[in-house]
């Protein structure tokens, strides 16, 4: 019997039905049991992000709330004031926005573009009851000028669509002008740009000071004995037994003018008068670095345990120094380990909120702070979303670059 029968024959078609079936059902047992876990990251990680993309984008305040102004303003050119029919669609959609106490709400959404108009909508809103009659353009003007702007009227025709451009273009220190074209917003309002910068630059700082203090303790790690390099271990990891906030009190209390360390330092003759060492980017960088610092040293001391002792004692043999065989030999195979811990360091930087808000001062904040100012006090989830959205895109585009530069596939974790 020839190899084609035996593989043609109806056993042997059964055999391999019978197989797939078999190996359809082991990939169905394990997609079963990654569910919860493909669940779990999309209800609480996947859509809050898409969310929060989306809230920066969309904004249908304006068109839900106004919907005869925006009908009336969508055969409006742009040029001047809209014409009276606009004016009437406008007075009737106040009388209803007072009606169902949704006039605040408007006025907060003009407000975001137009300071001061929170309250001018109100009272115009409440004024406009008593319209019954045109010409209502010349009628709403009187209640109050803001009717009779030309940037108000962009705004509102702006607002026809669900979606805006308006959070992200503020979150880039640009905005809207009168006419509607993109321009810069003056320099005693253009906060956020500074912030970007204020962010990377600190998440930078903070990510070359755990490497170069967290590389020698990370090498002793790896080189103790056994029973050194665990008591070692055990001071390293003993900070994540307590929380962020506990630490960095902690360094309120430690660098504080009459704290322990300027005590320590002025009884020392160092300096004769307290140093300002908190409240400041000094105390925000120490605070940091301390809190980070696990996480650098952690994914470096995973690579250097698989590092063998006889590469740097083949290389000592040859006739290299010790500095030399450290610089050539082992130091490049510890590379994987630096990028992993340099990065996991730096992106969690970025998101950093309690420790600036605590132990930095006014010009210390970082995005994050933003983001909990428009969400806590101002209830603008459109501007905490746009900052959120771009340092998300950040965070993405450093990723893209370092793994284009470095290669994601030579970080090991151990």
């Amino acid at each position: 019997m020839t190899l084609a029968h035996v593989v043609g024959s109806p056993d042997s078609v059964l055999l391999r039905t019978k197989l797939k079936l078999i190996e359809r059902r082991r990939k169905l047992k394990a997609f079963t049991l990654v569910l919860p876990l493909l669940l779990f990251i999309a209800i609480v990680f996947i859509l809050p992000i898409g969310r929060m993309i989306l809230n920066a984008v969309h904004d249908d305040t304006l068109l839900r709330l106004m919907p005869r102004t925006m009908a009336a303003l969508n055969i409006w050119d742009g040029r001047g004031l809209p014409d009276e029919a606009a004016y009437a669609a406008l007075a009737n959609d106040l009388k209803e926005a007072w009606d169902q106490k949704t006039a605040s709400e408007i006025g907060r959404r003009i407000n975001y573009e137009l300071p001061g108009a929170t309250s001018q909508v109100t009272s115009s809103a409440r004024k406009a009851r008593e319209l019954s009659i045109g010409p209502y353009k010349t009628a709403l003007i009187e209640i109050n000028p803001l009717w009779g702007r030309h940037d108000l009227w962009t705004l509102l025709k702006r607002g026809a669509s669900a979606y805006t451009a308006y959070y992200l273009l503020r979150s880039m220190d640009l905005q809207f002008g009168s006419d509607g074209e993109i321009v810069p917003t003056p320099e005693d309002k253009a906060i956020f740009r500074d912030a970007f910068i204020r962010t990377l630059s600190i998440s930078l700082g903070v990510t070359v000071a755990t490497l170069l203090l967290g590389y020698p303790v990370a090498y002793l790690l790896a080189t103790l004995p056994a029973r050194s390099s665990n008591l070692l271990m055990i001071m390293v990891v003993l900070p994540f037994w307590t929380s962020v906030l506990v630490r960095t009190t902690a360094w309120v209390v430690l660098l504080q003018r009459n704290g322990l360390v300027n005590e320590a330092l002025m009884n020392l003759h160092v300096i004769s008068q307290p140093a300002e060492l908190i409240f400041n980017r000094f105390g925000t960088m120490v605070a940091m670095t301390h809190i980070q610092l696990p996480f650098t040293i952690l994914p470096i001391y995973s690579v250097m345990k698989t590092i063998s002792p006889n590469y740097v004692r083949a290389a000592r043999s040859l006739g290299a120094g010790p500095f030399y065989a450290f610089w050539k030999v082992y130091f490049p195979q510890t590379l994987p380990g630096v990028a992993a811990g340099c990065l996991l360091t730096f992106i969690l930087c970025l998101g950093y909120y309690i420790t600036p808000a605590l132990v930095g001062g006014p010009a210390d904040q970082m995005v994050s702070y933003f983001v909990a100012h428009y969400l806590n006090e101002e209830l603008n989830w459109g501007m905490a979303s746009a900052l959120g959205a771009i340092l998300l895109a950040t965070t993405l585009l450093l990723y893209y670059v370092f793994n284009k530069l470095v290669g994601v596939e030579r970080i090991k974790m151990g």
